[in-house]
Formats: C-alpha cells, sequence, structure tokens
C-alpha cells in the first residue's frame, strides 16, 4: 500500500457556487431588515393589544379565576372558603405558567423571493415578518423561540433583532426544506414556506421532525399570482432555482392544467401534514398577517394546554423510557 500522502480536493467554482450565491441573497435581506423589524413590531403589537396575555387555565403558581366545579372533577380541587360563600361549588383555577419551546423555519430558497405585481411583499419578507412578530408575541407570554440550526430556544426580549442577526449572517446554502434536526416531544414546530419541493420529499421531511411527537404547523406562503395564473400571451417562465425556463405561446391556455396541479400538490400537503396531527394553512402575501399570527397563537396555546392534559390522564406504563 503506498504512503504517498493524498492531497485534499480543492473547491471548485461550481462547489461554492450555492454558497456565493447564499451570500449575495444574504446582503441583499441585509438591507430589508429594519423595515421586516419594524412591520413585525407593528403587528405584534396589534395581536398583543387582541390578547388577554397568556392568562389561561393551567400549572402555575398565580390565581387566576374561580370557576364552578363540575361533576367529574376530583373533590381535593375545590375551594371551600369561596364556595361557603354561596350555594355553589368553586375550583380556584391558576394561571398558565409552564413554558415551552417553538422551533420556527422560514424558507429562504430562491423561490421565496418571488413577488408579483399583486402585492408589494415578497414570499420571504412576508415569512420573515410572520416569524418575527410572532417570536415577539411568545416571547412576551414567556415562551422560548428558536431557529433550528441557527439559533438556540430564547426567552430574550430582544428576540426580534436576535433571530435577524443570525438569519443575515448565515452564509450556509439554502434548501427548499427545514434541515433534518429533533425537536423533542413537547415543543412545536412552525414551518413558513412555499413548498413547492416533490411531496415525496416532504412527506419525509414531515415524518423526520413528527417522530418525537412534536407538535407542528405548516403555513404554505404564496404569490397571489402562483394562485391565480394571471398570464396570457407569450411569457417566458424561467425556475428561480436554476431549473431553466420554458416558453409558453398563449400562456392563458396552461390556466386550467396549471389549476388541476395546484390543487392536486396542495390536498398532498395538507393529507402528508394532517396525517402527523400538524396543521396546514395557506397564507397569500396580498393579505395582512394578522389574522394568520392570532390563529398560529391560538392553536399554539390549545396545542400546548392539550399535551399537558393528556400527560396528566395517561396510564402509566412500565418499562418505559422517563
Amino acid at each position: 500500500m503506498s504512503n504517498t500522502p493524498v492531497e485534499p480536493r480543492k473547491p471548485t467554482a461550481q462547489d461554492e457556487r450555492p454558497v456565493t450565491a447564499a451570500a449575495g441573497m444574504s446582503s441583499k435581506l441585509a438591507a430589508r431588515i429594519p423595515r421586516l423589524i419594524l412591520e413585525a413590531r407593528r403587528v405584534a403589537s396589534t395581536v398583543i393589544h387582541g390578547l388577554h396575555g397568556r392568562r389561561r387555565a393551567g400549572t402555575g403558581e398565580n390565581f387566576w379565576q374561580y370557576r364552578h366545579f363540575m361533576s367529574g372533577e376530583p373533590a381535593q380541587n375545590i375551594d371551600w372558603r369561596r364556595s361557603a360563600r354561596d350555594d355553589h361549588l368553586y375550583v380556584r383555577e391558576r394561571e398558565w405558567e409552564a413554558s415551552h419551546t417553538i422551533w420556527m423555519w422560514a424558507d429562504r430558497s430562491a423561490s421565496m423571493e418571488f413577488n408579483s405585481h399583486l402585492t408589494e411583499w415578497s414570499k420571504l419578507d412576508r415569512a420573515l415578518v410572520v416569524s418575527f412578530a410572532l417570536a415577539e408575541v411568545l416571547v412576551q407570554g414567556g415562551e422560548r423561540v428558536g431557529i433550528p440550526e441557527l439559533m438556540r430556544p430564547t426567552a430574550n426580549r430582544n428576540v426580534i433583532e436576535t433571530m435577524a442577526q443570525r438569519i443575515i449572517h448565515d452564509r450556509a446554502e439554502r434548501p427548499s426544506l427545514p434541515p433534518n434536526f429533533a425537536p423533542a416531544a413537547f415543543s412545536e414546530v412552525l414551518l413558513l414556506s412555499d413548498f413547492w419541493s416533490p411531496i415525496a420529499d416532504y412527506r419525509r421531511t414531515i415524518g423526520q421532525l413528527a417522530a418525537n411527537g412534536a407538535r407542528g404547523h405548516v403555513v404554505q406562503v404564496v404569490d397571489p399570482a402562483e394562485e391565480s395564473f394571471p398570464y396570457a400571451g407569450r411569457v417566458e417562465f424561467i425556475e428561480s432555482e436554476g431549473l431553466g425556463s420554458v416558453t409558453a405561446g398563449r400562456a392563458e391556455t396552461w390556466r386550467a392544467d396549471y389549476e388541476k396541479l395546484l390543487a392536486s400538490h396542495r390536498a398532498a400537503l395538507r393529507a402528508a401534514t394532517e396525517r402527523f396531527g400538524w396543521t396546514f394553512t395557506v397564507h397569500r402575501t396580498d393579505r395582512g398577517p394578522t389574522e394568520l399570527l392570532f390563529a398560529l397563537h391560538a392553536r399554539m396555546g390549545a396545542n400546548s394546554i392539550a399535551t399537558v392534559a393528556n400527560n396528566r390522564h395517561a396510564p402509566a406504563q412500565s418499562g418505559g423510557v422517563a
């Protein structure tokens, strides 16, 4: 066997192309970040104003409210001092205080930069505004927010700035699907992307993320032009991630086939998502983000409560691993 040392292969221009492209996109994104942060804070403020904090029944120490005792509850839950004041039995409820981790991933691949004349927001900008604003709302509610492979879960009040800095300084290649990481069973995952990837890749990714029992929410962010296909005449369609282009002589004749393909792909996305008990939502960039924020916040609160309740009432199993 030869003892001649093997010189490592030097990276070629083709190897460095994805990294160079990611660096260029980061520079462009950095210029837009101040605007996105301001918009995220505006949206977060609106959502927080419309919420009553994170006050919900749970396992904390702070008193929240009295409610009527319900048949079937353990008698030790009754607050006898309060019940003695009138003819009803009351239970003393405490405020929810069990924080948990929410992992947020916003697709930053080339297709997310698309922005038609029908809206002022690119898909990427809207996905980042939603993730920044939701992170602000969640952290103010005592939760921890992290970004897979970029930011460890944190409850820091400057979470928006921290997220923005980690994102704009990320020079790695940007895939169209989230990295394969292992969220804990009691955590939640939020994915924001256009999800135009092959459905087999999507199924595999969701299956891996849900393997440990984490709860998840998938938001397909789309431009209105991707929904309505408002093209006519001779149009050249260029694939944004380097797969080439195709020219349509009469683009309007493609509309019916396009709508069928879109409906089929979206139905497959929804089925693959709901198979694991995750939620699936479509968000168009010509609509405001506030309604989406309210919906996501409500679903995350419901998931955390359901998880604790299920664990509390689940029968003990022998031979299990704690």
